[in-house]
This record gives C-alpha cells, sequence and structure tokens, in this order.
C-alpha cells in the first residue's frame, strides 16, 4: 500500500498524494474533530500555536483551534489555552502557546539566552531584582502594571522594567501563563510551573531529540528543513539527533530531499472527511512556505507588510483549504454585521461551493449576518459564488 515491501523497513516510499493525505490527518483535518478533547487537544497535538497581533477575523491563534474544530465559541477557545495555567507563552516557532508538559523541553532555549548578554541590556540588576520582588509580593502582573510597558509612543522603546521582564522570560525567571486584554500576564516560574516539571533539566541534545520527535509527529512526515522550522532548531542539531526520535527515513515521490515520518502514521492510509475551512497564515500546515510550495503546489506569502499598491492577495489572504487541497484565497474583513470577502480568488469556478461553505462557516462563527464579496477578478467565479450565497440564504 505505501510502496513498502516490508511494513518492517526503516525506510518506505511514499506518493505525493499519501504524503499530503499523511501531513493533514496529523495536523488534524482529515477525520471527525476530536470535540472531546477540544482546543486543548488540538494545543497538545501541534505541540505549538503560533501568536501574532494581527487580528482580523480574529487573532490567529483562534483561527488555528477554529480550522480544526468549527465553530467553537471564541469565549471558549481564549479561556481553554489560557485558564488553569494549561500552558504557556515561549519562543518556539515564533512566540507561541506551549502545553505546559512542554516546558523542560525548552531549557536549551533559556539556557542559551542567560548566557547572552543582548538579554537585558541597558537594565541594572537593582530594576532586575526589584521586578522580581514585585512579581512575588503582589502576584501576576502586566508590565503596565509592573512600571510601565513604554518610555514613548513608539513600539520598539521599552521602559527598563518592560526590557529586565522579557529578559526574565526569555532567560525562565518569569512564565507568562495568561493574557489579559492581549496583554501578557508575567508570573514567577517557581510559582506557576509545577515543580515536576521545573525539576527536570535536560541537557540540550535531550531537548532537540525530544522536539524533534514532536514536530515529526505533529507533521506527519518532514524533510530536515520542515523538522528544524517548527521550533526553530538549528539543522545541525536535527541531524544530531535524528536518529534517536524514533521518527523513520521515507522517500516522497517529487521532493528533492529525505523525509522523516511518524511510523504510526505509516500504518493505514488515512481516510475519514477533509475539513473545508480558511486557514491563517500562521497556521502550523502552512507556516513553512516551502513546505507549504512542495505538499500543495501553492505559494503563499503573508502581504500585510506589504505596501498596499505592491499587494496581489491582500492584506491577511488566508487560504482555503477543500478536499485536501488548496484551492484559493481571500482576504477577509468586517462591514458591521457582514464578512466581507474584500478580495477572493479560486483556481477553478467548481470550487466556488466549496469556498462558500468556509465563508458562511466562518460568518456564523464570527457573529456575521451575510456574506459579501466585494472583489472577484474573474467573474465566472465571482457569479457562482454569490449565486451560492444567495441560494443558501433563501
Amino acid at each position: 500500500m505505501w510502496g513498502m515491501g516490508n511494513r518492517h523497513s526503516p525506510e518506505a516510499s511514499l506518493s505525493a498524494d499519501e504524503a499530503r493525505r499523511i501531513a493533514l490527518r496529523a495536523q488534524g483535518f482529515i477525520g471527525a474533530p476530536d470535540r472531546k478533547a477540544g482546543v486543548r487537544g488540538v494545543l497538545r497535538s501541534l505541540g505549538t500555536v503560533q501568536l501574532d497581533t494581527i487580528s482580523v477575523l480574529a487573532r490567529s491563534h483562534e483561527l488555528v483551534a477554529y480550522a480544526r474544530l468549527g465553530a467553537v465559541g471564541r469565549e471558549r477557545v481564549d479561556r481553554a489555552y489560557w485558564s488553569d495555567a494549561h500552558s504557556f507563552e515561549y519562543w518556539s516557532h515564533a512566540a507561541c502557546i506551549l502545553p505546559i508538559e512542554e516546558w523542560p523541553l525548552f531549557a536549551f532555549r533559556r539556557r542559551a539566552h542567560r548566557e547572552r548578554t543582548m538579554w537585558g541590556k541597558g537594565v541594572s540588576e537593582r530594576t532586575y531584582r526589584d521586578m522580581l520582588a514585585q512579581l512575588r509580593e503582589r502576584g501576576p502582573l502586566t508590565s503596565t502594571e509592573l512600571g510601565g510597558a513604554k518610555k514613548t509612543a513608539d513600539w520598539w522603546d521599552w521602559s527598563e522594567t518592560k526590557i529586565a521582564v522579557e529578559a526574565a522570560l526569555a532567560k525562565g525567571d518569569v512564565v507568562c501563563t495568561t493574557r489579559r486584554g492581549w496583554k501578557r500576564v508575567y508570573d514567577l516560574a517557581e510559582r506557576a510551573v509545577p515543580a515536576e516539571l521545573r525539576e527536570q533539566d535536560l541537557s540540550d541534545a535531550e531537548c532537540h531529540r525530544r522536539l524533534v520527535r514532536q514536530a515529526g509527529i505533529a507533521m506527519g512526515v518532514a524533510t530536515r528543513s520542515d523538522l528544524a522550522d517548527y521550533h526553530r532548531i538549528r539543522g545541525a542539531d536535527v541531524d544530531a539527533v535524528i536518529g534517536d526520535t524514533g521518527l523513520v527515513r521515507v522517500d516522497v515521490a517529487g521532493w528533492k530531499d529525505p523525509a522523516w515520518a511518524d511510523p504510526a502514521a505509516l500504518e493505514q492510509l488515512p481516510r475519514g472527511r477533509h475539513r473545508t475551512t480558511l486557514l491563517s497564515p500562521f497556521d502550523s500546515l502552512i507556516w513553512h512556505r516551502p513546505r507549504t510550495d512542495r505538499i500543495f503546489d501553492f505559494t503563499h506569502r503573508l502581504e500585510a507588510y506589504v505596501p498596499r499598491p505592491k499587494r496581489i492577495h491582500g492584506y491577511f489572504a488566508m487560504p482555503i483549504l477543500a478536499g485536501g487541497k488548496l484551492i484559493g484565497r481571500v482576504d477577509p474583513g468586517r462591514d458591521g454585521g457582514a464578512l466581507v470577502a474584500r478580495q477572493i480568488s479560486l483556481f477553478d469556478v467548481r470550487h466556488a461551493p466549496q469556498a462558500a461553505s468556509a465563508l458562511r462557516e466562518a460568518a456564523t462563527w464570527v457573529g456575521a449576518e451575510e456574506v459579501r464579496i466585494d472583489r472577484c477578478d474573474e467573474p465566472a467565479v465571482a457569479d457562482s459564488l454569490r449565486s451560492e450565497l444567495s441560494g443558501h440564504a433563501s
């Protein structure tokens, strides 16, 4: 079935389609969503969920849960991430939410930050001690409550206290296990992180081994660069531990580089219903653009920081996933009670029903009463989409 002469052989050959379906299942897009496990189950399965300040339909970490579970209430999503010290925020793929049980796996990064003089540059030892003393005496606090986040209105001009608490976060003296109004709430790691996790002192190599294994399971099948990118580990560190991760070496038709797979993912061909949904550009299914191009033949670029005249697909263009493929993009927005497709493009007019379905579900999730198409450069696609949307409304 998998091009394997022997199921127990250390190597397998996969078609590009098999690899794509394995990746989709591993990321939670094939089969019925595990609603019992819910948002926390999604987080544990992915291992890391990226945060970002941009909020269009919702913030990216909310969109990640929605894409897999459907229209779960946004407040419920937020509570699942941030209550009961279930998770913590740290530098993984970027600034990410991580399951609290992964705290020991980032010891290598905390050690590296402690050894770097750049963190805490310009901060006196007294400021650092005072900041820790405030947290100890007053409990969890935002940077504003600690004494001010900024010196000026410029976002990069942090106060000395803000620099101190961010340095403490990087080094592991402080942890963020919740946010309040999108502000980090800082607490002492000795108070917020369970002792059994803090007491695990893993070597750098063991941290890398566990993170590479976790990334391999979360992606199903991945190249060396995919594995390195997931938690932003150096390729040389991936090479040093890959043989001890339990991942097996596989060849994928059409992939130039060798890959590794979760053995459990090779047991049977992924089956079940494909999810139809909109994807955040920061979703772990597509955040590594070379992998997205390789698996889906789909080149994507976030244009939020591209000057408006140079944008091709829009400020926050979201890929549309349907039938296990990326069928187009939509740049969404809100206008009163309407979800607005400010710009939408599909590869084929026959994908209009799936795109309309994705837009309708997203509208329901954010409480919009209608979907409006503002711009679509293909008249036949625009007509078909509007027909699908109006037909459903009637």
